[in-house]
């Protein structure tokens, strides 16, 4: 059991250097021996755990993944009402800046989903997730009366994520300000559920 839990806890220091170094290179730079050396250890020993350097960033995006899918899911749950709901969740989906480490995780290792089936299907995750989440919310302001959808709300929930992920990239880059993005979101919010997020 103490062998487990020692292994567990490597497992984990090595992720969270796996992040950090991806955080420094980009996924494209990346080598093993970066991640290691975020780790103090050989690149062996990064190898003891994991196959290769791929199965370890798989992971580390897996585990960014489910965080930010954990912590929206809770920003949402807070509310009882469908319009607060709707509006943590927008504020939980947009990044505080450039250096808002979790999305950036997320966005430095989307590109590998183009070429590899296995993070694609992660990544397919992760956006039916949000998309459950903004989903729930809009049938829920429906069945309170706060909403009338312009369009079927999984329709409309899918367009909230993909608005959120070219912003997102906005944000990441200095472009806007997560202010802007939230503004944007909100006037799409209007327009599809005739509510504003930011009325009292």
């Amino acid at each position: 059991m103490a062998r487990n839990k020692d292994q567990g806890a490597r497992r984990a220091q090595l992720g969270e250097a796996a992040a950090r170094a991806l955080l420094n290179r980009g996924l494209e730079g990346l080598r093993l021996r970066d991640v290691a050396e975020e780790a103090g250890v050989t690149s062996a020993a990064v190898l003891y755990y994991y196959e290769d350097l791929d199965a370890l960033m798989y992971e580390t995006f897996q585990q960014a993944m489910e965080r930010f899918c954990r912590e929206r899911e809770a920003a949402a749950e807070r509310h009882a009402d469908a319009r607060e709901r709707l509006a943590g969740c927008i504020a939980s989906g947009v990044a505080s800046g450039p250096q808002d480490r979790l999305p950036r995780l997320l966005f430095e290792y989307w590109p590998r989903t183009l070429r590899d089936p296995k993070a694609a299907a992660l990544d397919s995750v992760l956006t039916e997730r949000q998309i459950g989440v903004y989903q729930g919310i809009l049938v829920l302001g429906e069945a309170q009366g706060h909403f009338t959808l312009t369009d079927p709300a999984r329709l409309v929930a899918a367009n909230f994520v993909a608005m959120e992920d070219g912003y997102q990239m906005d944000v990441l880059a200095g472009r806007r300000s997560p202010r802007e993005v939230i503004t944007a979101l909100h006037s799409y919010a209007r327009a599809a559920t005739g509510y504003l997020p930011d009325a009292p």
